[in-house]
């Protein structure tokens, strides 16, 4: 096989040597773990989003539905055991490629990735979920408007005969992680005043995420965020004003100068190991965005001004 630059051989060994989970609800956890520690030394195009919705399933039925996610140009199959050259017809339709992967346990040199691969974000969040569980009682709740329990319900508990720290609403900071887990200096998310004093737009801020600090911006990698979303590593950008409203021209430069400022704030958020997800109150606003630049996440919050 001829040389290549930066070439990583997968081995599969702790994963794929891994025998099947026992049924029931730690058995799925402990799968679901496994699956994602498997999955996160691929390469996948959509930051492995595929993967976290899957993962609870066996590893055959992941590959299977996600397959169509993974960056086909940096990988090599080869089917080094044989055993994919009498594969089923529905098997051989899909390729050598399915196959090998979707085995049980990967043979040494069958997978072949070029170049580093840079774990999917949407799989370190989860993977990154599983560390703060164990690493704290903390139990953060992931759907909207579910409070943050444990730490830092028990912080609110406690008198204290310090006053609290202007401007946070008596909720004191906890960390979104570990400390120092990026070894990046600036990281740690630090509560900050608004930037502003729109107050539909920090209303939205606080309740659409919903937001971590509330009454607060947050810093994080040396940039200011709107909302630190309760429960997982996604900082938000929110936007509440009337784009649909504006006239061409105006719209044109609105677009220009936001989409700078969300490159430098998602830069920020992704060396930090954060999601970033930009908030529009329309769907006009949405569209625009994604056709300025399609890689972004734009959700339509549907805040009023």
């Amino acid at each position: 096989m001829r040389f290549r630059a930066c070439i990583a051989l997968l081995f599969f060994l702790p994963a794929c040597a891994t025998p099947p989970s026992a049924p029931g609800a730690g058995g799925t956890r402990s799968q679901r773990r496994a699956n994602l520690e498997r999955a996160a030394v691929l390469p996948w195009t959509d930051g492995g989003r595929c993967v976290v919705r899957e993962a609870s399933q066996p590893w055959p039925l992941l590959v299977e539905r996600c397959y169509p996610n993974l960056d086909q140009d940096r990988l090599e199959f080869h089917d080094t055991t044989g055993r994919c050259a009498v594969a089923s017809t529905a098997a051989a339709a899909v390729g050598v490629g399915l196959c090998v992967l979707a085995a049980p346990e990967i043979a040494v040199g069958a997978v072949i990735v070029l170049g580093v691969v840079v774990v999917g974000v949407a799989i370190k969040e989860a993977l990154d979920a599983y560390e703060l569980r164990h690493a704290s009682p903390e139990e953060a709740g992931t759907s909207r408007g579910t409070k943050v329990a444990s730490g830092e319900a028990e912080a609110q508990r406690k008198p204290t005969s310090k006053p609290e720290p202007a401007g946070q609403g008596g909720q004191p900071p906890v960390p979104a992680g570990p400390v120092g887990w990026t070894g990046r200096a600036g990281c740690e998310p630090v509560p900050v005043p608004h930037a502003g004093e729109d107050v539909p737009h920090n209303e939205c801020a606080d309740r659409f995420p919903p937001n971590r600090y509330p009454g607060m911006d947050v810093l994080v990698g040396g940039v200011s965020f709107d909302a630190l979303q309760v429960g997982v590593r996604r900082l938000w950008e929110i936007k509440t004003h009337r784009f649909d409203l504006y006239n061409d021209f105006v719209r044109e430069r609105e677009l220009q100068r936001e989409v700078e400022q969300l490159r430098k704030e998602r830069n920020a958020a992704m060396a930090c190991g954060y999601e970033f997800v930009v908030g529009v109150s329309t769907e006009a606003h949405r569209d625009a965005l994604l056709q300025e630049n399609q890689s972004l996440n734009v959700v339509v919050t549907g805040c009023e001004r």
